[in-house]
């Protein structure tokens, strides 16, 4: 089998896995839960586990979107496509082009920046006012200048963060500024893409919001 042939072999499977995933996902103005006021989110990824704890009075737009993606499984077999040591991991563009298509203009409101884009705190990628969707990023370092410009955590790494940092870096910037992926081409082909122009790449195996025990 050519290597073409083996790479187009995954791409289906891949394909195959996120139409059946796609079901819950394909009306995001249905997936609408109110988040409990602090809760957990499990990262299974390619690299070992890290976990987020979401403080929902931190940023309740942003904690309730997040809560939504993960428990229906939006991260699962998400690339970390822009990842840039020292600054920050980011993440959230579905692997499934037809996900990507019908979250890429559901946004949610903006949340006044109450905490400070630190070590280890988790925000949403924003293109300016009221333009988070689904993309989050992990600071790697003190980012605290980003909190002027909007970006509000709601959560942060609470057990993993050397998981976290041991994420695959060597692509570095996205294009067209540097080598790594463009994210108008992970939106419209998805995992096909990644998959055969950056294999390097680490991975969320499975995202799951934690029950609470005892």
């Amino acid at each position: 089998m050519t290597i073409r042939a083996i790479v187009l072999f995954i791409a289906a499977l891949l394909f195959g896995a996120f139409s059946a995933q796609a079901g819950n996902l394909g009306k995001p103005s249905s997936l609408n839960d109110k988040a409990p006021a602090v809760y957990k989110a499990k990262f299974d990824t390619s690299k070992g586990t890290f976990v987020i704890e979401v403080h929902r009075d931190w940023a309740p737009n942003g904690a309730d979107r997040f809560y939504n993606l993960v428990k229906n499984g939006f991260y699962d077999d998400a690339r970390f496509f822009r990842v840039i040591s020292g600054f920050m991991v980011q993440f959230g563009i579905s692997g499934n082009p037809d996900v990507s298509a019908v979250w890429h203009e559901a946004t949610i409101p903006d949340d006044p920046v109450k905490q400070s884009n630190t070590r280890g705190m988790v925000s949403f990628a924003t293109a300016g006012p009221n333009t988070r969707t689904t993309q989050v990023f992990i600071n790697f370092g003190d980012n605290s200048s980003l909190d002027s410009q909007g970006f509000a955590p709601f959560g942060q790494v609470v057990s993993g963060m050397n998981v976290v940092d041991s994420i695959y870096s060597g692509y570095g910037e996205g294009a067209p500024r540097g080598r790594g992926p463009e994210q108008g081409r992970i939106q419209t082909e998805g995992n096909a893409y990644l998959v055969q122009k950056f294999p390097k790449l680490d991975y969320v195996k499975k995202a799951t919001i934690e029950q609470p025990t005892g």
